[in-house]
C-alpha cells in the first residue's frame, strides 16, 4: 500500500495539501506579526511626539514665567530643547528598531519559505523514485519536476544574492547601451522562460527622434527589465496580457510595462518597491516569490540616476510600472 507521500508524488501533487495549509497557516501568522509591529511603531510614535511636546509645554511655561532672569531663561531653554530632541531621536531609533526587525522577519519567512518548498518536493519525488519501480514516461516526468524546482532554488538563491549587490551601491565600469535591444533580448528570454506567445507579450519602441541610449552596467538594467517582466507575467493570474513600451525622451529613456492582471491598491503603490514587502490583502494568492524583484529594480535605477513607479487603477484592474533612466548624451 503506497504512502501518502508516494500516492501525492505519483499524481502529481508536489508537497502535498498539509504543506499547503501549512503555508496558509504561516502567512496568516506572518500577517497577525506585522499588524501588530504597526501597533507597536504607532505607540513608540505617538509617545514620542506626546513627550516633546509635553517638555517644549514645560520649558515655554518655564521660560514665561521667569522670563526677567535672562541667564536662567537662557539655560533652561537649552536644557528643555536637549531633553526633546532626546526624546525625538530615541522615539527615531525605536522605530528604526522595529522596522529592521519586521524587515528580519519577512526576509526569514519569504527566504525560509522559497527554500522549503522545492527542497521538500525534490525529497518526495527522490524517495518516490527510490521506493517505487515506475514507467519510464513518469520518471522522465519527475525528472522535469525536479529541475523545474531546482531551477526555482537556484532563481531564489540569485535573487537574494542580487539584492545584497545592489544594495552595497558598488560602481561599475559605465558603458554605452542600447536600450530597446536591451529589453528587446529581455522579452525573447521571457517567452521562452514563460511558454508565451507574441501577442500575450508585446514590445514596442518609440524613439521620438532622439537616440534611445543609456549608460550604465548592462547586467544590472537587464536584470532590472527581466524583473518588472516577471513581475508583470506571475501577477497576471491566467490572462496574460504584458506589453513593454520604451520611449525616448529629451532626457530619458522611459520602460513601461503594462499588465492586466490583478492590480495594486493605491496605499501599496510606493510600498511595493521597498525590500521583501508584498501585499498583504491577497493580491496575487499563491503566486511564489520573495518580495525582492521590485526592490532590486528601484535600488538599479537610483545608480543609475533613475527612478520607478507604479500605477494601477485598484485592484483586479492592472498595473503599470515605469522604469526612467537619464538618456546617454553619447
Amino acid at each position: 500500500m503506497p504512502s501518502q507521500v508516494e500516492e501525492n508524488a505519483r499524481l502529481g501533487r508536489g508537497p502535498g495539501r498539509a504543506h499547503g495549509v501549512e503555508s496558509g497557516r504561516e502567512r496568516v501568522l506572518s500577517r497577525m506579526r506585522i499588524t501588530s509591529r504597526r501597533r507597536t511603531i504607532a505607540f513608540f510614535l505617538t509617545l514620542g511626539v506626546c513627550l516633546a511636546a509635553l517638555a517644549l509645554a514645560v520649558g515655554s511655561g518655564w521660560i514665561i514665567l521667569n522670563w526677567r532672569e535672562g541667564v536662567k531663561v537662557f539655560a533652561g531653554f537649552v536644557f528643555f530643547c536637549a531633553i526633546a530632541a532626546g526624546i525625538i531621536l530615541n522615539t527615531i531609533f525605536l522605530v528604526r528598531e522595529i522596522r529592521r526587525n519586521e524587515q528580519h522577519d519577512s526576509f526569514i519567512n519569504a527566504v525560509t519559505h522559497e527554500l522549503k518548498t522545492p527542497i521538500t518536493s525534490i525529497r518526495l519525488y527522490l524517495e518516490t523514485l527510490q521506493r517505487r519501480d515506475l514507467g519510464e514516461n513518469q520518471r522522465k516526468e519527475f525528472y522535469g519536476l525536479m529541475l523545474s524546482d531546482t531551477d526555482r532554488l537556484l532563481g531564489t538563491v540569485e535573487q537574494v544574492l542580487r539584492a545584497g549587490q545592489v544594495a552595497q551601491r558598488r560602481r561599475h565600469q559605465p558603458e554605452e547601451i542600447d536600450f530597446p535591444a536591451l529589453v528587446q533580448e529581455c522579452i525573447e528570454l521571457a517567452r521562452t522562460r514563460h511558454h508565451l506567445d507574441a501577442k500575450k507579450l508585446r514590445f514596442e519602441a518609440s524613439a521620438n527622434g532622439v537616440v534611445p541610449h543609456v549608460c550604465g552596467d548592462t547586467e544590472e538594467l537587464r536584470t532590472a527589465v527581466m524583473n518588472l517582466l516577471d513581475n508583470a507575467v506571475k501577477y497576471s493570474a491566467d490572462h496574460v496580457q504584458v506589453s513593454a513600451e520604451v520611449e525616448g525622451e529629451d532626457k530619458n529613456v522611459l520602460l513601461r510595462v503594462r499588465d492586466e492582471g490583478v492590480g495594486i491598491p493605491e496605499p501599496d503603490l510606493k510600498r511595493v518597491f521597498k525590500r521583501f514587502y508584498r501585499v498583504a490583502n491577497g493580491r496575487g494568492t499563491g503566486v511564489k516569490g520573495t518580495g525582492l524583484g521590485l526592490f532590486i529594480v528601484r535600488a538599479v535605477a537610483r545608480k543609475h540616476g533613475g527612478k520607478v513607479f507604479a500605477e494601477s487603477a485598484g485592484v483586479g484592474k492592472g498595473t503599470t510600472v515605469t522604469l526612467q533612466l537619464p538618456r546617454s548624451s553619447g
